[in-house]
């Protein structure tokens, strides 16, 4: 089974809105890193689909997680950025996030500026190559995807 057709899968397993969200999201980080790597992780909590230069998770600049009724944009190394309004979530040593109700959020020039910096502490991502899709994991035991 190809990456696309066992990513679109594990997508189908959300209900119908969650899955819309998660397939325009998928669609904007790939319009707005292109040459990024994909990896996706059917994890227990989450389906977890992150963008950076290689396969490698410690190259990953952003994710975003899938859960049963919303879907949050990562920045993995969120910690680091200065964010003067406040936007990230989050208390841990390095990960941040924010919710994404819509997709207008990416939109935001707070939001983008946030992007623009988490972009530029980041290995290049080489906009030049073809963009690729890895299934990295899949948990056999999951939480239930739909509420």
């Amino acid at each position: 089974m190809d990456a696309e057709t066992q990513i679109e899968g594990f997508i189908a397993k959300y209900s119908d809105a969650i899955a819309a969200e998660i397939r325009a999201a998928r669609a904007e980080m790939k319009h707005r890193l292109p040459g990024a790597f994909e990896l996706v992780y059917d994890n227990y909590n989450a389906l977890a689909i992150g963008y950076g230069a290689s396969e490698k998770l410690e190259d990953v600049v952003f994710s975003i997680a899938c859960f049963p009724r919303w879907v949050r944009l990562f920045f993995f190394h969120g910690a680091d950025l200065d964010d003067p309004d406040g936007l990230l979530e989050g208390q841990g040593a390095q990960v941040r996030s924010l919710k994404l109700p819509n997709l207008r959020v990416l939109d935001d020039p707070k939001v983008q500026a946030l992007m623009a910096q988490a972009l530029a502490n980041a290995q290049p991502i080489d906009p030049a190559q073809p963009s690729r899709s890895l299934v990295k994991s899949v948990s056999p035991n999951q939480r239930r995807r739909r509420p």
